[in-house]
């Protein structure tokens, strides 16, 4: 069974989208996987039809660098953050800007909406975790989160939960409903965090060339997956949507799939010629996108 899924990973280049000038931080697909949104160092926004290749419209206002960006879930809002200091919220229809949240005094590195599209949180590298409410006119955050000892690198949420990674080498899990925190310790520098499909594993990218799945719950170290390179750059890893395989990026421009319960490297192969910094798996197909400091977005089916 394992060998026959391994045979479905994407692993041949459908095509490239260029435009981006200079390294792209992220890509990301939205809810459906019909389309995609990417942020890099030129501080524009693009949206892409990946699976045509068609660029459907480019999001400009940032004056630094957008280091990531995510779609609601309807697709009728987006937000974005980086070097600006501030929290772009966006009507995607019209490639306006809402609003700006402000709070963070310095870059930010991670930005997501919750459910139902009404709170926005984001991380950045004044060590915090801020929460914005859409509804809201106000730019201000309605929760601050300062316990990290050092950078917060990445961000996700549950109904329930806020969940973020940190180069003090910790994940924290924010109960918003029992406001309870609780901290897991890996004792390296942690610059990705992503959870699996069904919400009980947790995968920490860590800069010691490790990435490590982590039973959400309880904190317990699962299993580490190792081979890649990732020791001074912001990489992404996320679990393939039907949790059978861990990916992530390296610094040689490689991608790799390891097996997720028993942890070998089940394929690697050159995606890049520089340093991979995202990656994104489709909700229901067996295709990925590839971003790079290179400049290019690759879709891979």
């Amino acid at each position: 069974m394992a060998a026959a899924a391994a045979a479905r990973l994407p692993r041949t280049e459908a095509r490239v989208l260029s435009g981006h000038e200079g390294a792209v931080l992220a890509v990301r697909f939205n809810r459906d996987g019909n389309y995609c949104l990417s942020c890099g160092k030129d501080r524009i926004i693009r949206l892409w039809n990946p699976h045509t290749g068609a660029l459907v419209k480019p999001y400009k206002s940032h004056g630094r660098e957008v280091r990531d960006v995510n779609s609601s879930s309807d697709n009728a809002k987006l937000v974005s953050c980086g070097g600006d200091r501030q929290v772009f919220y966006w009507d995607v229809a019209s490639a306006r800007v809402i609003r700006k949240f402000r709070g963070h005094n310095s870059e930010i590195n991670s930005v997501k909406f919750n459910e139902f599209n009404t709170v926005v949180v984001s991380a950045g590298y004044d060590r915090t975790v801020r929460a914005f409410d859409c509804r809201s006119q106000s730019s201000d955050p309605i929760q601050t989160i300062d316990t990290f000892q050092d950078s917060v690198m990445s961000v996700n949420l549950t109904n329930t939960e806020i969940i973020a990674g940190s180069v003090d080498g910790t994940v924290r899990t924010f109960d918003i409903r029992m406001g309870r925190e609780t901290v897991d310790n890996l004792g390296h520098p942690v610059n990705c965090i992503s959870l699996s499909n069904d919400r009980n594993c947790l995968l920490a990218n860590c800069l010691d060339s490790t990435v490590r799945l982590l039973d959400k719950s309880t904190g317990e170290l699962l299993q580490e997956y190792k081979g890649h390179i990732c020791k001074s750059f912001k990489m992404d890893c996320c679990l393939t949507n039907d949790d059978a395989f861990v990916v992530g990026g390296s610094e040689d421009g490689y991608i790799f799939f390891w097996e997720l319960v028993d942890a070998p490297v089940i394929s690697s192969f050159r995606a890049h010629s520089s340093v991979v910094t995202s990656v994104s798996y489709h909700p229901t197909r067996a295709c990925m996108l590839t971003s790079s400091v290179d400049g290019t977005i690759r879709v891979w089916t």
